[in-house]
């Protein structure tokens, strides 16, 4: 079974920069697990079959118009009936003063009213956007996550092959550090991951024979980021010999994060090799397969040799992080 995930009323109002019209409990105490939020139209008309009371509702232009065409007595009777099965929280959009009944409903039932300045399409977009992200699918996995020319890199790889002294040649060279050690994946949206530090390791990074350095004070604020996509994973894995490593770059291989696919590249690592140099060109050349080029296929075809030809192979790796 899914894991559920909330987010506490405090941080929401926090973030969207909300403005208090009655607050009767502490707002750290509710704790909001729905990413949607409810426009009441139906409900104001006594429609509840599909009432979630799990969502903010939100209160616009139409909604206020609606409650300011009907009788006080009318009024106070709908917004009790909404708010008697308690919503997590209430917002008004556009400034716009709440009617007396509507401060009475949240007072009289704990439902917390807040207002903001924004639009109603602009504040239902941005908190949606922002639920999508604190109440998203999770999992942790051992790697070091960078951005490298803005593609967000997930360096994996059994524990002392070089993954944190390759972020650290990464820093230097201009690059930056989201994560050491443990990544935090969430799924944001169909199609995208993104991946975080946990709150008590970031910006640490463990460098054996040094220790626990703070990147951020060493390296400056340039040097590291909050979050990041994740668009590409690199498996660092010690030179074998007796193992053939893709030579052109024809093949795609892919793995699989919360159901969704992600490009891996399987590095070999031996003394001599520059892997931060080759991670950046990795990085460069995943970015130019996103936009349709691969140098492999155009060598092949200035050799004049027939693409159609060529056999492609698609496979998944399942890689143990």
């Amino acid at each position: 079974m899914a894991a559920k995930y909330t987010v506490a009323l405090s941080k929401i109002i926090k973030e969207l920069s909300l403005k208090t019209v009655s607050m009767p409990v502490d707002p750290d105490t509710i704790l909001v697990s729905s990413m949607d939020v409810n426009r009441p139209g139906l409900e104001l008309n006594g429609f509840y079959d599909y009432y979630d009371t799990s969502r903010i509702i939100i209160f616009g232009n139409a909604e206020t118009a609606f409650l300011n065409s009907i009788s006080p007595e009318k009024r106070s009777e709908v917004l009790n009936s909404i708010f008697s099965k308690k919503p997590p929280a209430a917002i008004v959009a556009r400034n716009l003063q709440p009617v007396r009944e509507l401060i009475e409903a949240t007072k009289k039932n704990g439902v917390p009213l807040l207002s903001t300045p924004e639009t109603t399409s602009g504040l239902v977009a941005r908190l949606v956007s922002f639920m999508n992200v604190e109440l998203a699918p999770r999992i942790t996995r051992h790697g070091v996550l960078v951005e490298v020319y803005g593609e967000g890199i997930l360096l994996v790889g059994d524990s002392g092959v070089g993954k944190s002294e390759t972020a650290i040649e990464l820093i230097k060279r201009g690059h930056r550090l989201i994560a050491d050690d443990a990544v935090v994946i969430r799924r944001v949206s169909a199609i995208s991951l993104v991946g975080e530090a946990p709150d008590n390791i970031k910006h640490f990074i463990e460098l054996r024979g040094i220790g626990i350095i703070n990147a951020r004070r060493i390296f400056g604020m340039g040097a590291v980021k909050m979050t990041e996509k994740i668009d590409m994973v690199i498996d660092l894995e010690i030179w074998d010999n007796q193992k053939t490593y893709d030579r052109m770059g024809l093949d795609s291989e892919y793995t699989e994060i919360l159901g969704i696919r992600v490009p891996v590249l399987t590095i070999p690592v031996k003394p001599g090799r520059n892997l931060a140099v080759i991670i950046e060109v990795a990085a460069m050349n995943n970015r130019q397969k996103k936009m349709g080029y691969n140098a492999a296929q155009e060598l092949l075809k200035n050799l004049g040799m027939d693409l159609s030809d060529m056999q492609k192979t698609e496979r998944e790796t399942k890689l143990d992080f």
